[in-house]
């Protein structure tokens, strides 16, 4: 069995891909600090409370275990507060991310699944969103992320790091199980605020922005399940373990939903009346970012189970109404 360091693991992805690596027969270990995740998430394997900015503590953890490869979700991810508050994205998402690097470097552990974002390529030039679209992050989180993908391409080059740049476009749903889902401290995710909406956990859903270049004027996003996302990071992790070549894939369903559709369809799903409000725009916003998929699906053999968004919303509802009801 091989043993794979799964950092930031407690958090929403980091959870859903645990439980899979356990299903998938992998040993695993979590190191997280808990500032955005929670214990009773993590279903199985070894907990290790603990910081990757923190060098000495690491080099403790992999002189301690033979990790075969470490997957990565430990960073910040508010668009918003990267604007506000670049210091704290810097830090952690880049200069962690480092220190984490050069410990694996170190240890020759030489694997690496990295949590990317559809945020590295800024306001879209073309519709869908492929591998080779032009890398223009238009806040301090995509650029964040943005950076550790060039810093990826030259620890192959120097130290023969291997490494899968997964590229999210909102991940969304939640455990078809019903063990697990999503509950960000501050929540700022939109499908999760809109079943708080329907659920009365929250009074009403505000609508950030009616004057985008979109058909209803509001964003457009492509939401992926967060089921389908973990097959993606297993099958990269295979890929890697199969000798393959270090790789970036764009995950999404390469459907986009305005904010005013996806509360449409929560609407359907849920048989309630959300109550919403108009804000201004907020900073870092895209208009509009669609996935092409293509390259995972033909090279990872990646297929999207939970392609449909009234499905993705039922699981997240599903979540809602179980643990917060």
């Amino acid at each position: 069995m091989k043993t794979i360091l799964v950092v930031g693991g407690a958090g929403y992805i980091g959870s859903h891909i645990v439980k899979m690596l356990l299903a998938n027969n992998y040993q695993v270990v979590v190191l997280d600090n808990l500032s955005g995740g929670y214990r009773d998430a993590v279903l199985g394997g070894d907990f290790v409370f603990g910081d990757i900015a923190d060098t000495k503590m690491l080099n403790y953890l992999f002189s301690g275990y033979n990790f075969d490869g470490v997957m990565h979700f430990a960073s910040f991810i508010q668009v918003g507060e990267s604007v506000i508050n670049p210091s704290k994205y810097y830090q952690n998402n880049l200069t962690a991310t480092l220190n984490l690097l050069d410990v694996m470097v170190a240890h020759q552990v030489n694997k690496f699944i990295f949590s990317s974002t559809a945020a590295i390529f800024g306001e879209p030039q073309y519709i869908p969103i492929d591998e080779k679209h032009s890398q223009q992050a238009i806040n301090p989180y995509g650029f964040s992320k943005q950076i550790i993908e060039q810093v990826l391409a030259d620890y192959e080059l120097a130290y023969d790091l291997k490494s899968i740049c997964l590229r999210y476009f909102n991940a969304a749903g939640a455990d078809p199980d019903g063990q697990l889902g999503e509950r960000h401290n501050p929540e700022t995710h939109l499908i999760p605020l809109v079943l708080q909406a329907a659920s009365g956990r929250r009074e009403f859903i505000t609508i950030y922005g009616q004057d985008y270049d979109t058909p209803d004027g509001s964003c457009i996003r492509d939401y992926i399940h967060i089921n389908d996302l973990c097959q993606a990071h297993i099958l990269g992790l295979e890929q890697l373990f199969a000798g393959g070549k270090s790789a970036v894939y764009n995950l999404g369903n390469g459907t986009g939903f305005s904010v005013k559709q996806v509360i449409e369809i929560a609407e359907k799903v849920t048989k309630k009346t959300i109550p919403i409000t108009l804000g201004k725009r907020r900073a870092g916003d895209p208009s509009h970012l669609v996935a092409d998929s293509k390259q995972a699906q033909s090279i990872l053999n990646w297929q999207p189970q939970y392609a449909d968004l009234e499905t993705i919303i039922a699981h997240a509802w599903q979540w809602e109404n179980n643990h917060f009801l």
